[in-house]
């Protein structure tokens, strides 16, 4: 919005208004826009916290939780939506409205927002401590990734709405023929010009599994104070270093990325992140005085997976988010043998002491504080480890 504003001021007034001309550069925006939404995550943070003491919305402890959490129980949750105020506001005030990408990349992280509003509400007001059925919540999650995956499939390799719509008719119109431009192939990192073509239909698949998985990993994560929180930041940031690049032509050829315009524009939306994730952190370090709740952490997830789809960066998304990728692993092993042992001795057992993750390594003796900073530190390893695949090709 400033953006366009700051252009109608100069083309009316180009002498007086001269100065807007700073508007025009993606990195002012981008630091501008990280700036915008911590302040006003700062700002309205106690407000936010203030509001849901006030309606009661406190997390329900289940009963097979942790001992040492149920201290936790009646603290504010559903704060995630102090983070998508502050990403929602600093977006549309600096970014370039006319870009397809961010659009697309609001709607996933609101759309996955308002499940885990529903989740949450029926946790916390209808007093169910396991919230939206998983069937119920899937159906949702797919639904919303697969209308992603089918726009993004067409859009990366196009510039405008009526492209993408054109396109999908001539798709439909040619049964279903399954060819994508190269620049929509999977890419490896670390070589140079290995990559995977995926077609249309290979590319809606990997872009719902990348959606929905990120979103849910970055759920199952979401169990201590900060834990989830902080490499969000950290993954979104490095993602969007990499939506910089491929959205610049000087810059993705020379470090052998694929061109795709309007790509860097995602840069707004990932300072943006990184702001409200900072200043939601600064109330849920522990002792936390608020919880992010599905709200939150759902969005999150969705938003990063789809960024990572828009930029080709799936697997590095799976490098740098290594931590989710685990926690959702951890999650599905311990259910899966346990269901397993069941059938096969009668009883079931299990690999970890519980899961997810975090909690084994709480049960065997760490406690959340160095459980959440050792979390933090091998995910900032991980982020520098995929940050090293836009030059070591």
């Amino acid at each position: 919005m400033l953006l366009s504003l700051s252009q109608w001021l100069i083309a009316l007034y180009p002498d007086e208004f001269s100065f807007l001309r700073v508007f025009q550069y993606l990195t002012f925006r981008a630091v501008m826009a990280a700036m915008t939404a911590l302040l006003i995550g700062l700002a309205f943070g106690p407000w936010v916290i203030r509001r849901l003491t006030a309606l009661k919305i406190g997390q329900p402890i289940r009963g097979y939780a942790m001992q040492s959490h149920l201290s936790k129980s009646g603290t504010p949750t559903m704060g995630g939506v102090l983070i998508l105020i502050g990403i929602g506001v600093s977006t549309l005030l600096w970014f370039d409205w006319s870009n397809r990408f961010v659009w697309i990349v609001l709607l996933v992280t609101f759309g996955f927002g308002a499940i885990g509003w529903a989740d949450d509400w029926r946790k916390v007001v209808q007093k169910n401590p396991e919230g939206m059925p998983s069937g119920e919540k899937y159906l949702w999650q797919s639904l919303i990734g697969l209308v992603a995956a089918l726009y993004l499939a067409f859009s990366v390799s196009e510039t405008s709405n009526l492209r993408v719509l054109e396109l999908f008719i001539r798709w439909v119109g040619s049964g279903f023929s399954n060819d994508l431009p190269p620049k929509a192939d999977l890419m490896v990192p670390f070589f140079k010009t290995i990559s995977y073509p995926l077609g249309v239909f290979g590319f809606i698949a990997l872009t719902y599994f990348v959606i929905v998985g990120a979103s849910n990993a970055v759920n199952l994560t979401d169990g201590l104070d900060g834990l989830a929180i902080m490499p969000v930041v950290m993954v979104g940031s490095a993602l969007g270093i990499f939506a910089y690049v491929v959205g610049s032509s000087v810059y993705s050829r020379y470090l052998l990325f694929p061109y795709i315009p309007g790509a860097g524009e995602l840069l707004i939306f990932c300072s943006a992140m990184g702001g409200a994730g900072l200043a939601f952190l600064w109330f849920n370090t522990h002792p936390a005085q608020v919880f992010m709740g599905d709200v939150g952490a759902l969005a999150l997830g969705g938003a990063l997976g789809t960024i990572a789809v828009i930029t080709r960066q799936e697997i590095v998304l799976g490098i740098m988010g290594g931590i989710f990728v685990v926690e959702a692993l951890s999650v599905m092993a311990q259910v899966m043998y346990f269901k397993y042992t069941r059938k096969r001795f009668g009883e079931g057992r299990r690999i970890l002491k519980m899961a997810p993750l975090h909690h084994h390594f709480e049960k065997s003796g760490w406690t959340e504080t160095q459980v959440v900073v050792r979390f933090w530190i091998v995910t900032m390893l991980l982020c520098l480890i995929g940050l090293a695949s836009l030059k070591l090709r």
